[in-house]
C-alpha cells in the first residue's frame, strides 16, 4: 500500500500485513500446534486448552458430517457467546461450510427471514430456544436442528445450580429425525473427517445487516475478510499470546466474532466467553480475570462506570480499551480514562469506526495521538476517502462527504441481492471497488477522520443497528395506527434510545394505556434493541413538500426539548 498521510502516526505498527492463505480453521490449527497447552477459552471458570479446543472441533465436525453436512452447506448458529457456538463455527469451517450467525432472541418472523435467506439446511440452538425455532420449521429449508444446553460446558457446581434453576421449566423433547441433542448425536468419533480448505476467498460467514433499505441483508464474508480483520486489530492493539480478552460483544456481532474470538485465538491468546451481559457480572469478571483488552460499546462503558465493583477495582493490568459501534461522548471517555488512571492503569479509551459490511472496525484512534471527536486512522491495508455521494469525486481536506472504504475486510456482497450489492460496492475511476458506507464525515490534513451523521436513515442504539423503516412498518401493522415515525433520541448520558411518534386513526384514543398496548405489540414482533422506549402520540405527523413524513423536523423538536428551548 502506498504511503498515506496517516501512516506517520503508526509508530511501530506496520503499514501492511501478510495475510496467510487458507481457511479460518487452517489458521486456528496453527495456533493449536504452536500453543497446545495454553488456555484458549474460559467459560464460567471452566477452561479449554488449544489442544482441547481442537478435539472439540473434531467431535462437532464428525457429528455434523454424519448428519449430512458437506462443503458449501450453510449452518445457522442461533446461539449466545458460548463454547458450543464457537466450536460449531470452526467445525463448519473445517468442513468447508458457511456459518450464518443469528441472534437467539430474534422473533419467529425474523427467524423465518434469516433461515430462508441463508438457505440453512442445518442449525444449532439452545434448548430454551427450541420451540421458537421448531415453530418456523414448515416455512424454512431447515432439515436438521442440533439442540444443546448452555450448562453442558459449565463447571460441575455451576452446572448443578443451573439444573436446579431450570427444574420448573418445561423439558424439551426434540422431534425425532428432524432435531437431535448435540451431546447425544451419534457415538464419539474415532476418525474425524478431513478438513476441506475452501480457500481464502471462499464464503465463510453470513452476518445480518440492514443495508440501505432497512430490510435485513445477509452480509457475505470470506475467510480472508475475517482473518484480515482479526490481524489488523491485533496489530493495532498489539495483541499477543499472553493477552486475555473479554468476549462481551456477542458472536453474532462482527466485532465479537472476528476480534473477541477469532483474533484472540489466532494470536494464541485467551478469550473469556460471556453468554449474557450484566454489568455486575462483567465488573466481577474484570476484577477476577484481569483482562488486558476490554472491548465494548459506549453504553457498556457507561454501565461499568456506574458500577461500584468496577470503579474500585485494580485496573493496572488493562492494556487497551476500545469503544466502537456508536459515538463515544467526550465526557464518557474522560470519566473512563480518569477511573483507569486512578486505579493504577495507563490505558485510555480509544474510539473506532466500522460496519458489518467490512466485518467490523476499519479504523481507530492510535494509542499515542488523540484528536477530539475523531474516529481515528484507517487500519493497515485499509484505504478510506471522503467523496461526493453523487459524483464519487474525492473531497478536499475538511469538506464533508460520504465515507468510502477499500481493503481486505470489505465484504463479498449481499447474499442473493445483486441490486443492493451494486448500490453499496462501486467501482471508481481508480479501478478499485469501494464500499459506500452511507455515512457522512470529513478528514483533516493529517488523515484523521471524523464522523458527522448518517446519510442512510439508521439509528445506533447500544451498538446495534436499528432501522426506522422496519420499526415503523411493525407499528403500522396495528389496526389503530395510521402513520408512525421512529427516531433516535439522546438521553441524559448522551446514549441513543428509540422513540416513536404515532398518528392514530382516532386521535382521541391516545392514552398511556394505548402507549403500553402498542409497545407490547412491537415487543412481540421485534428484537429488544429495535423496540421503542416510548411513544408520543401526535394529531398529525409533519410532512415534507413532497408528502413524506419529515423525520428531521421531529429530530429537531426533540433536540430543542433536550436543550430546554
Amino acid at each position: 500500500m502506498k504511503q498515506k498521510e496517516w501512516h506517520k502516526f503508526y509508530g511501530n505498527i506496520p503499514r501492511s500485513l501478510h495475510y496467510p492463505e487458507g481457511s479460518l480453521y487452517d489458521l486456528l490449527k496453527k495456533s493449536i500446534e504452536t500453543h497446545p497447552h495454553a488456555v484458549a477459552y474460559d467459560f464460567m471458570d471452566k477452561t479449554a486448552t488449544y489442544t482441547g479446543l481442537g478435539r472439540q472441533i473434531d467431535e462437532f465436525a464428525c457429528k455434523f458430517h454424519r448428519a449430512g453436512f458437506r462443503a458449501g452447506d450453510t449452518m445457522s448458529i442461533i446461539m449466545p457467546t458460548s463454547p458450543q457456538g464457537i466450536v460449531a463455527f470452526y467445525a463448519v469451517n473445517k468442513l468447508g461450510g458457511v456459518a450464518a450467525f443469528i441472534h437467539p432472541l430474534s422473533t419467529e418472523e425474523e427467524l423465518k427471514h434469516y433461515l430462508s435467506l441463508s438457505g440453512s439446511r442445518f442449525a444449532l440452538t439452545l434448548d430454551i430456544f427450541y420451540e421458537k425455532v421448531a415453530a418456523v420449521k414448515k416455512d424454512v429449508p431447515l432439515e436438521k436442528l442440533f439442540v444443546t444446553k448452555i450448562s453442558t460446558y459449565m463447571p460441575p457446581v455451576k452446572k448443578l445450580a443451573y439444573s436446579v434453576l431450570m427444574l420448573p421449566k418445561k423439558k424439551v423433547k426434540p422431534d425425532p429425525g428432524w432435531s437431535v441433542w448435540l451431546e447425544k448425536a451419534e457415538e464419539k468419533c474415532q476418525t474425524p473427517p478431513e478438513s476441506v480448505s475452501a480457500g481464502s476467498d471462499a464464503l465463510a460467514v453470513i452476518l445480518f445487516s440492514g443495508g440501505t433499505t432497512g430490510i435485513p441483508k445477509g452480509v457475505m464474508l470470506t475467510n480472508k475478510n475475517i482473518v484480515s480483520e482479526g490481524m489488523m486489530v491485533a496489530a493495532w492493539g498489539r495483541l499477543y499470546e499472553t493477552d486475555t480478552l473479554l468476549a462481551i460483544l456477542p458472536i453474532f456481532h462482527g466485532f465479537g466474532l472476528s476480534v473477541c474470538v477469532n483474533a484472540a485465538l489466532m494470536a494464541g491468546a485467551k478469550t473469556v466467553l460471556i453468554p449474557k451481559f450484566t454489568v455486575k457480572d462483567v465488573a466481577k469478571l474484570i476484577r477476577k480475570k484481569r483482562p488486558t483488552f476490554l472491548i465494548g460499546v459506549p453504553t457498556l462503558f457507561k454501565a461499568l462506570l456506574d458500577e461500584k465493583t468496577f470503579r474500585n477495582a485494580d485496573l493496572s493490568f488493562l492494556k487497551m480499551a476500545f469503544s466502537g459501534a456508536d459515538t463515544l461522548p467526550r465526557t464518557l471517555k474522560e470519566e473512563f480514562d480518569e477511573t483507569v488512571r486512578k486505579n493504577g492503569g495507563k490505558s485510555v479509551l480509544l474510539e473506532g469506526y466500522g460496519l458489518t459490511e467490512a466485518v467490523t472496525a476499519i479504523m481507530a484512534q492510535p494509542a499515542g495521538e488523540y484528536r477530539e471527536g475523531s474516529i481515528g486512522l484507517p487500519f493497515p491495508d485499509m484505504d478510506v476517502k471522503i467523496v461526493d455521494p453523487e459524483t464519487y469525486q474525492e473531497k478536499p481536506h475538511g469538506e464533508i462527504g460520504e465515507i468510502v472504504v477499500n481493503g481486505p475486510a470489505v465484504m463479498k456482497g449481499y447474499l442473493n441481492n445483486p441490486e443492493e450489492t451494486a448500490a453499496t460496492l462501486k467501482v471508481h475511476d481508480d479501478g478499485k471497488i469501494w464500499l459506500h458506507t452511507g455515512d457522512l464525515g470529513y478528514r483533516d490534513a493529517d488523515g484523521f477522520f471524523y464522523f458527522k451523521q448518517r446519510l442512510k436513515r439508521m439509528i445506533k442504539s447500544s451498538g446495534m443497528n436499528v432501522y426506522p423503516s422496519e420499526v415503523e412498518n411493525v407499528i403500522c401493522q396495528h389496526e389503530e395506527v395510521k402513520f408512525a415515525c421512529v427516531i433516535g433520541v439522546e438521553d441524559a448520558h448522551q446514549m441513543t434510545r428509540i422513540k416513536a411518534f404515532v398518528e392514530l386513526h382516532h386521535p382521541e384514543k391516545a392514552s398511556p394505556e394505548k402507549e403500553k398496548e402498542l409497545l407490547a405489540f412491537v415487543r412481540k414482533r421485534l428484537i429488544k434493541w429495535s423496540c421503542p422506549r416510548e411513544i408520543e402520540f401526535v394529531e398529525k405527523l409533519p410532512l415534507t413538500k413532497i408528502g413524506k413524513v419529515d423525520f428531521r423536523k421531529l429530530e429537531e423538536k426533540e433536540h430543542a426539548k433536550r436543550e430546554g428551548r
